[in-house]
């Protein structure tokens, strides 16, 4: 695979359009076209399954009014979430959102969760992709997550993917695709188009890029983002991108952020 090679939005017409909208913090697909996902907001968090084509809540569990809900990850028959500012977590039964338990982790906060099926990824807010064990939630492994020798810092929603772990990159409209190996970034995604699209239609209530689930079977990738009303299905396509910039010229902020 190339160093570096842009994506840009390739997307149709067509939308999953959202029954509520949620300042979503996780995301992921359940399989039977349906989602999982992690909203966020004191008094207003919970986890929930969300039938993907009319957007109705098939099952939720309201979190406690002191939690901040954040990523949220499946592996087997569990959900694993973790909260914001809190080393606390949490583990349900995917299919009534029983609670297994509570757990604690060493990570520095709670932001991103993913799994390849064998070990968590974690991510804090920072530049740090973190691997947990998912028995004992112990971190086995620290990366310093870098593009072209520069931190690439804010990283937030996780989903892993053909191998790599997929990261929404904070206030801004990217995605970095992370070698979980040794933490490089492998390749960028732009989405700039689809949130300025959402803007431009009127929806100027919108908050940042944050939400990536991937139907594995079907090859069907998911984007949306905080408190955005549609979810979309897209597929990536390369474009030119710059060679030489540094991170924050790769990804400035959104211009809500600015």
């Amino acid at each position: 695979m190339d160093n570096f090679c842009s994506c840009e939005l390739d997307m149709d017409d067509d939308a999953f359009i959202l029954l509520a909208v949620f300042l979503l913090q996780g995301l992921l697909y359940g399989g039977n076209d349906t989602l999982f996902e992690s909203t966020g907001l004191y008094h207003r968090s919970s986890v929930r399954k969300v039938d993907l084509k009319t957007g109705k809540v098939l099952v939720q569990r309201q979190m406690e009014g002191h939690l901040f809900g954040e990523g949220l990850t499946l592996l087997s028959d569990k959900l694993f979430q973790v909260t914001w500012l809190k080393n606390e977590g949490f583990i349900y039964d995917r299919h009534n959102f029983s609670k297994f338990k509570s757990f604690t982790h060493k990570m520095r906060d709670g932001w991103g969760l993913a799994t390849d099926g064998k070990v968590l990824f974690g991510s804090d807010g920072t530049s740090m992709l973190y691997h947990l064990d998912p028995k004992s939630l112990q971190v086995m492994k620290m990366l310093n997550v870098k593009y072209q020798d520069n931190e690439v810092p804010y990283l937030n929603e996780l989903e892993y993917i053909n191998g790599e772990v997929w990261a929404n990159v904070w206030q801004t409209d990217c995605i970095a695709r992370v070698s979980p190996e040794d933490g490089l970034v492998v390749s960028w995604i732009f989405l700039h188009e689809l949130r300025q699209q959402l803007w431009n239609s009127g929806n100027t209530f919108i908050d940042v890029l944050n939400g990536i689930a991937w139907d594995e079977e079907h090859g069907r990738l998911f984007v949306t983002g905080k408190l955005w009303p549609k979810l979309y299905e897209i597929k990536l396509r390369p474009v030119d991108g710059p060679q030489d910039g540094s991170v924050e010229r790769l990804c400035p902020k959104a211009s809500f952020y600015r």
